[in-house]
């Protein structure tokens, strides 16, 4: 206990005099507390395919509303196999205002479905899967989407990165969710097709 107050104390000597000790306490938990739980965000259970594991996921709940306005749950819920690289809630809510309430609109249905289907790679990728086609390639792998499209995976900074059509990037953050027909790697951002 010694030990840890000292080592906390001389940490906070470190930080700049303008910080508020206490948001810079609860911002360490806070990311503590995340990093804890991202691996366990979605857990597939026994003879859980890959919608069920995102229908018990809070933070995919977005993602399963699109699914669902799309009218692609049977089509998720089929033998497969599907790699789905799932963006979080948050991951939604950075997309420009009024993106997600519009692409929910039956009216734009077949652009959401775009979307989706382009966050869909036909074949069961696990993570080992992934790592050794991007070393096979260099540094990177491009891969064909359900939708048609393709993205680019990478390796940066230790970790695995997706590359959309538009330059846009989004980081795996938890992979290797295994459902009974595909595997999901969850992502800190949407990808959009050209």
């Amino acid at each position: 206990m010694i030990q840890l107050k000292s080592t906390f104390v001389c940490m906070v000597n470190f930080l700049p005099k303008q910080i508020d000790i206490m948001k810079f306490l609860k911002g360490i938990i806070a990311l503590a507390i995340a990093a804890f739980m991202a691996p366990m965000a979605l857990q597939a259970q026994d003879g859980s395919d890959v919608v069920d594991i995102a229908i018990s996921s809070p933070d995919h709940t977005t993602l399963v509303a699109a699914v669902q306005a799309a009218e692609l749950v049977a089509t998720l819920k089929g033998d497969g196999p599907f790699t789905i690289f799932a963006p979080t809630n948050a991951a939604f809510e950075a997309l420009p205002e009024g993106t997600v309430a519009a692409l929910l609109k039956p009216e734009n249905k077949e652009q959401l479905a775009a979307i989706l289907t382009y966050h869909v790679v036909a074949g069961k990728l696990d993570k080992d899967a992934v790592v050794k086609a991007i070393e096979s390639g260099n540094g990177s792998v491009t891969v064909t989407t359900v939708q048609g499209g393709e993205l680019t995976a990478y390796a940066k900074d230790g970790g695995v990165f997706l590359k959309d059509e538009n330059g846009n990037e989004a980081q795996v953050t938890a992979p290797d969710l295994m459902g009974t027909n595909g595997v999901i790697h969850v992502i800190n951002g949407v990808v959009t097709p050209k």
